[in-house]
């Protein structure tokens, strides 16, 4: 199949090797995405000297709502507690972008095995290069719209999970003074929506490169016959 593999039949270029960095592009994306765990903080200050400091942990899939945290209620001679939440579920965003990541790869390796041991059989007629296009370009127009999902589900993550927006709504904040604390480390996330957009570049390329491959690319490249004989002199 050509999907993971088109550009293989350029002659500068490996077939396995070609296949193996569009599944590395997979891996990154969904690989970036899966198993991030961060910590948001915040300093309350029960008097002047005292300062407390309150963590929020959170992770993937991101259902922030079931993730509670501890703050101080800054009682003189007292050490109790408030439970709060974080705020948000963005499970669908970033699942369904994990999702894609994870059956571009398992398409790009039955695609290599496909290209490797049963090309024979790939070519003895037009159903695998038209099954091929339309698997790849529907894999494209996924990672473009997984890819904005989620770049939206984690614009969202990151005010929830703001420092500055756990201030507002803390109720021992509006009696003595909060600072925000360090910002969640994200950058790995980041990289995940630019692999995101790359994936979808990638997929979108290869739709050319296996379309030369159909007969409705062969068909309009043939010349056309040319009618009637050669006249007489």
């Amino acid at each position: 199949m050509y999907s993971c593999c088109s550009v293989l039949k350029m002659p500068y270029t490996g077939d396995e090797i070609i296949c193996l960095w569009l599944q590395v592009f997979s891996i990154f994306a969904f690989a970036t995405t899966a198993g991030y765990s961060g910590t948001t903080n915040v300093n309350v200050q029960c008097d002047k000297r005292i300062f407390q400091d309150v963590q929020a942990n959170f992770s993937y899939p991101f259902r922030l709502m079931q993730h509670p945290f501890n703050v101080t209620n800054c009682k003189i001679n007292q050490t109790t507690f408030t439970v709060y939440h974080l705020m948000g579920d963005h499970t669908s965003s970033v699942q369904f972008y994990v999702c894609v990541g994870v059956l571009a790869f398992l398409y790009c390796t039955a695609t290599l095995v496909v290209y490797l041991g049963l090309q024979h059989k790939y070519r003895e007629s037009n159903r695998g290069p038209n099954v091929d296009l339309l698997v790849t370009a529907s894999f494209a127009f996924l990672w473009l719209t997984s890819s904005s999902a989620w770049a939206k589900g984690l614009t969202d993550v990151k005010w929830a999970t703001s420092p500055s927006t756990i201030v507002t709504f803390l109720d021992v904040c509006k009696e003595v003074t909060c600072t925000p604390g360090a910002m969640p480390h994200m950058g790995r996330l980041n990289a995940s929506v630019i692999f995101g957009f790359l994936n979808f570049i990638l997929w979108s390329g290869n739709c050319w490169f296996i379309y030369k491959e159909t007969p409705f690319h062969k068909s309009a490249t043939q010349p056309a016959p040319v009618e009637g004989g050669l006249s007489r002199s």
